[in-house]
C-alpha cells in the first residue's frame, strides 16, 4: 500500500479539524499517518501560516526546503527514518525548535542557516564522534539539547556524558531533560572519585 502523501495528509487534518483552512493554521500536526508519509513534498508550502509544523511518526527519509513556511518555529521530524539534516536554508531565519530524535542522523551538518536555534532534539540517533558538537557552535542562541541514545553516549551515563557535551558546548542551559547549574563543571571529577 503506498504511504499517504502531504496533500492527502493536510485534508485530513484539514476534516479532523473542522473544516479548519491550512493556510491559516498556526499549528498543524501530521503524525502517525495510516499508511505513513514517505516522502515531505511542496504541498506543505501552503502551511503559510504556520509556526509549529509536525510530521513525527511516519517513514520520512528525506528533508526538503520549505521556502513558503516564513513563520515557522517549531518543526517536529521525530521517529521517521531521516539520515541527514538538510533543507533548513530557507526557514533558519525563524526556527527556534527541531525536534529530530529517532531517526538515523550521524552528522550535525545542515543546521548553520538555523540562526535562532535554541532547542535541537536530537536524541536516540547515530551521531558517534564528539566533534560533531563542536558544528554546533555557530548555534549561538542553542541552549537546549537532547543527545542521550546517541553511540557518543555509549558506556557513559547522563552524567558522565555532561562534561563532555559542556566542553564542546558550553553554552548549554539544558542537557538531556536536566537544567544545567554553575556545579555541573567539576561534577564529572566527583563522579569518578
Amino acid at each position: 500500500m503506498p504511504g499517504t502523501n502531504c496533500q492527502k495528509a493536510i485534508q485530513l487534518w484539514s476534516e479532523k479539524n473542522g473544516g479548519a483552512n491550512p493556510e491559516e493554521a498556526d499549528v498543524v500536526k501530521l503524525l502517525c499517518m495510516s499508511p505513513p508519509i514517505e516522502k515531505m513534498d511542496s504541498s506543505l508550502n501552503q502551511l503559510v501560516n504556520v509556526r509549529h509544523l509536525s510530521l513525527s511518526t511516519n517513514c520520512i527519509d528525506k528533508m526538503i526546503s520549505l521556502p513558503a513556511l516564513k513563520n515557522i518555529e517549531v518543526l517536529s521530524l521525530g521517529r521517521n527514518l531521516i539520515k541527514k539534516i538538510s533543507g533548513l536554508e530557507e526557514i533558519g531565519s525563524t526556527l527556534k525548535e527541531l525536534w529530530i530524535s529517532y531517526n538515523q542522523i550521524s552528522t550535525l551538518d545542515g543546521l548553520a542557516p538555523c540562526v535562532k536555534l535554541t532547542t535541537l532534539f536530537i536524541s536516540n540517533n547515530k551521531i558517534k564522534d564528539w566533534p560533531e558538537l563542536d558544528k554546533l557552535q555557530a548555534n549561538q542562541d542553542l541552549v537546549n539539547v537532547l543527545f542521550y541514545g546517541n553511540p557518543i553516549y555509549e558506556g557513559l551515563s547522563k552524567k558522565q556524558a555532561r562534561p563532555k557535551v559542556l566542553e564542546h558546548l558550553p553554552k548549554i542551559a539544558t542537557l538531556d531533560g536536566e537544567l544545567l547549574t554553575g556545579d555541573d563543571d567539576d561534577g564529572g571529577e566527583e563522579a569518578a572519585e
